[in-house]
């Protein structure tokens, strides 16, 4: 084992640009530790090592986000390789700290469990520094996503150091952290960042994962905005409410999504292609798994959002619990912790039996029509919408500002509307940074080294991107070979770390696949 010690950062001040003595300084000190303590919602108190504020390249730009904590149970599991579960806490692409473990999401159960815990911070589009008194935006696309390849390669460094496995590392995140976790899951080692890390003095190592956890990735977004009009267009004269601008917007966008899912090339379990014309059947199927396994579960279904219930000679199955005929809100509920995965690996997308199962159709355009009722969708453009119809930048819109800050288009389309220019095209650079920023580019290319295994969860009644999305990411890896347990859980909105026992139970089987 190398003891070498930790060598500090001259880091000058909180923001300030600053340069590690040697890429020594990236190496893990296992005696500077402080011991601290989590009660779980049981009341069982974990205690734990925590090593926190470490800095994970050699070139601090930003001392605020450019660090991260990990901390390792005093009882590890008692298996033979003890995985390390990477969280991310970016929302909305901004900045996040470096963050303290927390009893309600999969960080304290992960102590809970023996595992070792890494929060690495990360730079996002909120993130700014004064330079020479001039204010830098510092958490530009890639640079958020760059930082969590960095701390990914600093687990690895210190593999000899670290208590925990670097080869079992766990990614995790939600909404855009669930974009970085994808994109940590698609990208490893690709050579497409390679500099941009040796720029930051990140160690030079791999950063390929084991394992990627996607709750409601907010990715593929130069695409994004033309699948949330096509699924969501049926809903513009009536719940929407759409102006006649809106509406003349949305219908362009959706025009422009058949050739996209087309290209893609997926193919379903039987090896049928999928294309324009039967991608909404096969949305159905995995809206309809969910609410077969909401029926077995005991929740309630109004039999008017869409669906249809398996028919005897007596009428409505009656084994078949829940069924309503009125149109009361859903009551809240969380998935039965006990319930068996779902059966998406290689080889297994949802199996439905039309004689005994509870659900059997789902007229999709009146279920979609229901969750825009109940959540109110986003405006076109959803995500690109700078300039179109309102000048306020969105978050993603920030994501790919410049270094002043100024907000940026990222599609064609947008740039298009914006400048009132048909022929507008982005520029190379900004092609280059929305192309690396989409874990769909990298799947089954070989140009980078994918995860084995994804966990991807997205709501039934989550409109915050479209269901296209995970479908699409979810369906691109089991096509590419990889393990993939995905979902779309019943009556759930936009959220992550829900079901633990779940997701715990699934981290598991990878163990002993």
């Amino acid at each position: 084992m190398n003891n070498k010690i930790f060598t500090s950062a001259l880091i000058l001040c909180a923001g300030t640009l600053a340069s590690m003595a040697s890429p020594d300084a990236l190496r893990f000190n296992p005696d500077k530790f402080t011991r601290q303590t989590l009660t779980m919602p049981d009341g069982q108190k974990l205690s734990y090592k925590a090593y926190e504020g470490i800095y994970y390249v050699t070139i601090v730009e930003d001392s605020t986000y450019q660090t991260l904590n990990i901390y390792v149970p005093d009882e590890l599991a008692e298996i033979p390789r003890v995985p390390i579960l990477l969280r991310t806490y970016v929302g909305g692409y901004a900045a996040s700290t470096a963050k303290s473990p927390s009893p309600s999401d999969a960080t304290g159960r992960a102590l809970k469990e023996g595992y070792v815990v890494c929060i690495p911070g990360s730079r996002g589009n909120n993130s700014t520094i004064d330079r020479n008194g001039k204010t830098i935006y510092t958490g530009i696309a890639p640079n958020g996503l760059l930082d969590l390849k960095a701390a990914v390669r600093y687990l690895r460094y210190n593999d000899d150091l670290i208590p925990g496995e670097s080869e079992l590392i766990f990614t995790d995140g939600t909404s855009a952290g669930g974009a970085m976790s994808s994109l940590l899951g698609a990208t490893g080692n690709s050579n497409d960042y390679e500099s941009l890390l040796k720029k930051m003095g990140a160690a030079d190592t791999r950063d390929d994962v084991y394992a990627s956890i996607c709750y409601c990735p907010i990715t593929d977004l130069n695409h994004a905005d033309m699948e949330y009009e096509w699924l969501y267009g049926c809903t513009n004269t009536g719940v929407r409410d759409l102006t006649e601008a809106q509406i003349k917007i949305s219908d362009e966008l959706a025009a422009e999504c058949p050739a996209y899912i087309n290209s893609l090339g997926l193919i379903e379990k039987d090896g049928t292609p999928l294309n324009a014309e039967n991608y909404k059947a096969y949305i159905s199927q995995f809206l309809i798994e969910s609410a077969h396994r909401a029926l077995q579960e005991g929740c309630e279904i109004p039999d008017t959002i869409g669906f249809t219930f398996y028919q005897d000679n007596n009428g409505p199955m009656g084994a078949a619990p829940g069924i309503r005929n009125d149109m009361r809100p859903l009551q809240p509920r969380t998935m039965g912790d006990t319930r068996q995965a779902p059966s998406f690996g290689p080889g297994n997308m949802p199996r439905f039996n039309k004689t005994s199962d509870f659900v059997t159709g789902l007229d999709l355009d009146k279920y979609l029509n229901y969750v825009a009722a109940v959540t109110p969708l986003k405006t076109p453009p959803a995500f690109d919408q700078m300039g179109v119809l309102i000048d306020t930048p969105s978050p993603e819109n920030k994501e790919f500002a410049n270094s002043e800050g100024e907000a940026a288009n990222f599609t064609d389309f947008s740039l298009q509307h914006r400048l009132h220019n048909p022929s507008a095209t982005l520029d190379k650079d900004m092609r280059h940074r929305v192309y690396i920023m989409n874990p769909m580019n990298y799947i089954g290319t070989g140009r980078s080294t994918v995860a084995s295994y994804w966990y991807i969860r997205h709501g039934a009644k989550d409109r915050d991107t479209s269901f296209l999305v995970p479908i699409n990411l979810a369906t691109k890896l089991q096509n590419a070979g990889m393990n993939v347990d995905f979902f779309i859980p019943w009556n759930r909105p936009h959220s992550g770390d829900y079901n633990l026992d779940d997701l715990f139970s699934w981290i598991k089987t990878t163990l002993h696949d």
